[in-house]
């Protein structure tokens, strides 16, 4: 996950009512995949899946507080990205934990489970990408979120070549490797979010609510 989309959305309009239809279908598709890649994850010990998993949670989020704090002011927006951001790091640090722990006590995922919930995840990105397409013209938000949903499809790209490296090498490394890589990515976006809504608070006025 990269940190393209933390925009807000128009309030009020037409246009608005649209984007938020949109955003409620990404957002329950990305619910629905998160719980799927991080069961799935857990069942077969693939650091891989439970990293993708928390790029998944962290879109859900993403748009989930996008609609809550929409029509409300400045300082709720910053502390819906706020909460955000410090989930984003703290399940980061689970995965990178759980990496850890891989290392110490070396379990082999089974790449067939891996390889098919990771083209999942794929399609599910791709049909998100598709229903923000439309709209990537719409505003700053839409465009973010669209893109969002394009560079997330390469993550699960990984996971797919990760799963056919550990297959083919009969090796836990791929798996490990791609999964720390997307868990350092989600750590460093939050913290980026954390720190840009710290500069926000400094400026909008405590009334801005």
């Amino acid at each position: 996950m990269n940190h393209c989309c933390d925009a807000e959305i128009p309030a009020g309009g037409a246009m608005a009512r649209r984007h938020a239809r949109t955003l409620r279908a990404v957002l329950l598709i990305n619910v629905v995949m998160f719980a799927v890649e991080s069961g799935a994850g857990l069942l077969v010990d693939s650091t891989a899946l439970l990293a993708d998993s928390l790029d998944m949670l962290g879109d859900a989020m993403l748009y989930g507080f996008t609609l809550f704090a929409a029509s409300r002011g400045r300082r709720w927006q910053a502390a819906a990205a706020l909460i955000k951001g410090m989930v984003m790091v703290v399940f980061g640090l689970v995965v990178i934990w759980h990496a850890v722990y891989q290392l110490l006590y070396p379990v082999m995922p089974q790449p067939s489970v891996t390889a098919a919930v990771g083209a999942a995840a794929l399609l599910a990105n791709v049909s998100c990408a598709y229903l923000l397409w439309r709209h990537r013209n719409d505003g700053i938000n839409m465009e973010s979120a669209w893109l969002c949903s394009r560079n997330d499809m390469l993550a699960n790209a990984a996971v797919i070549v990760s799963a056919s490296l550990a297959w083919a090498t009969a090796s836990a490394w791929p798996d490990l490797v791609v999964g720390t890589g997307i868990a350092i990515l989600c750590i460093g976006s939050g913290l980026r979010v954390v720190l840009r809504v710290r500069d926000l608070l400094k400026v909008v006025p405590r009334t801005a609510a």
